[in-house]
């Protein structure tokens, strides 16, 4: 890294504001929904979901679908779409295990099942979409797999291989290949997947799904975080400071959020990933890029950004560091990180250096619950009248719908594919009590960024933990 390139990112970082772009009232188009009133006094309901990210709105959404008559009410500490489901770079994808890899390794029986209802699952999110008009830019353009070094292009042509065994569509490019879709002088090839990640605005996905719920008939609750469940013979209290659900069932969706589920604390490391988006570039900004079928695009590093267009053509830059707090804090002023920061532009500028004078017009951080396996487990509670859904590990945007379906499978007592799979039947393993589950977080951390510097050589470390089912890569 040069002293220029650094000085340039400290410029474009300038006038730069700390907000999450997505949520943002002052950007043009982003109509902010009134928030919902707060929980006073009692209610009843049917079902009581807690979290108005994803993993509950979808499963408010679906359970009124399942059984108009069912009375469901949604309470959320904060506001709709306020956390994960908020402030993510807006990829839906249909992996239901954080990628092929990821999931291949832990289920290889199950695989191509997880991948044939991770497919279905996409094409259900879009038709939702269409169906209650939801306006969220949903833009179904795929996404690309960049190599910037020759070892992370050596699984491309298996990945592919596998996709089309199942009937799907892939392409692997080599270094002018790649550039002429996306151009970088870093790029030395590409795989691309037109079919299973789409593109749009997470914070419009998470308020037309709200709309589209209460349409059906929910009530939600916001600025009402839950204190306390307890269970009494007609099923759960969720007490909260200004009153209490009474509920037969529960979907719980509190994210990195375990509130008063103690048991999910086990199984969940908060960490800390940032973003930055750029101002529109100009029509000549974007000519020198090319990006013309707007895919979604990552790197194949084990440590990696992924960055995409906006509808009104900024660049969303974000990734790279991943960040834990002793003790799992999440705080506010964790939202912003000046040095992983000044570390995006940084990236940013070599990625694309004809971009250099470009400006980042927001920068955000937000906290990702974590799990040993990489993506969603699931488990219930209370004698089975609680139901939960979590570890989503970055990759929820898609995946919170299937999870919130199996949440209702198991509350209604349903024999169904998703409840039948062994994933879905498995937990993670539980990430070990302080000291030793942060003295482990940056260990693995730092083998990670060593085995990146040294052609993906995975230590000693890192294989220890991949022996057990708890390694960690991209």
């Amino acid at each position: 890294m040069t002293d220029d390139t650094a000085r340039a990112a400290a410029r474009a970082l300038e006038g730069a504001r700390p907000r999450v772009f997505w949520l943002d009232p002052d950007v043009p188009g982003h109509e902010v929904p009134e928030p919902a009133p707060p929980l006073l006094g009692d209610v009843h309901a049917d079902l009581a979901v807690v979290g108005a990210g994803y993993s509950g709105l979808w499963a408010a959404l679906i359970a009124k679908e399942r059984d108009p008559d069912r009375d469901v009410v949604v309470v959320e500490a904060r506001t709709t779409g306020w956390a994960a489901s908020g402030r993510n770079g807006g990829f839906c994808a249909a992996s239901l295990t954080h990628g092929r890899e990821n999931g291949a390794e832990r289920w290889p029986e199950e695989i191509d099942e997880l991948e044939r209802q991770g497919m279905a699952n996409l094409d259900a999110i879009e038709e939702t979409v269409r169906r209650y008009g939801i306006d969220c830019e949903f833009e179904r353009t795929g996404e690309t797999l960049v190599a910037t070094e020759p070892w992370q292009a050596e699984g491309f042509e298996e990945e592919a291989l596998a996709l089309r065994a199942q009937g799907r569509t892939a392409h692997v490019w080599d270094a002018g290949q790649t550039r002429a879709q996306v151009d970088s002088p870093t790029y030395v090839g590409g795989f691309h997947d037109p079919d299973g990640v789409a593109m749009l605005h997470p914070a419009k996905l998470a308020w037309g799904l709200r709309a589209a719920a209460e349409g059906l008939g929910v009530r939600f609750f916001e600025n009402t975080p839950v204190r306390s469940i307890r269970s009494v013979p007609a099923g759960l209290r969720l007490e909260a400071r200004t009153g209490t659900v009474h509920a037969r069932r529960v979907a719980w969706g509190g994210g990195a959020f375990p509130g008063p589920l103690r048991r999910l604390r086990h199984y969940l490391a908060p960490v800390y990933d940032y973003a930055l988006v750029t101002e529109p570039l100009t029509a000549e900004q974007r000519a020198s890029i090319g990006w013309e079928h707007r895919q979604g695009v990552s790197d194949s590093a084990h440590l990696f950004h992924y960055y995409r267009l906006t509808a009104d053509d900024r660049v969303l830059w974000g990734g790279y560091d991943v960040v834990h707090h002793y003790g799992g804090k999440v705080r506010p002023e964790y939202d912003q990180r000046p040095e992983t920061f000044q570390r995006l532009a940084e990236h940013f500028l070599e990625t694309f250096p004809q971009l250099r004078g470009i400006r980042f017009g927001h920068s955000w951080g937000g906290v990702i619950d974590t799990c040993s396996r990489f993506s969603v487990f699931f488990g219930d509670a209370y004698g089975g009248r609680l139901a939960y859904a979590a570890g989503y590990t970055g990759l929820g945007v898609g995946a919170t719908r299937f999870g919130a379906q199996v949440m209702l499978d198991r509350l209604d007592g349903l024999d169904t594919e998703r409840t039948r799979l062994r994933m879905v039947r498995e937990k993670p393993l539980p990430f070990p009590p302080e000291p030793v589950r942060s003295l482990g977080i940056e260990l693995t951390l730092r083998a990670t960024a060593a085995a990146d510097r040294n052609g993906g050589r995975r230590n000693l470390w890192l294989r220890g933990l991949d022996s057990v089912g708890m390694g960690f890569d991209s």
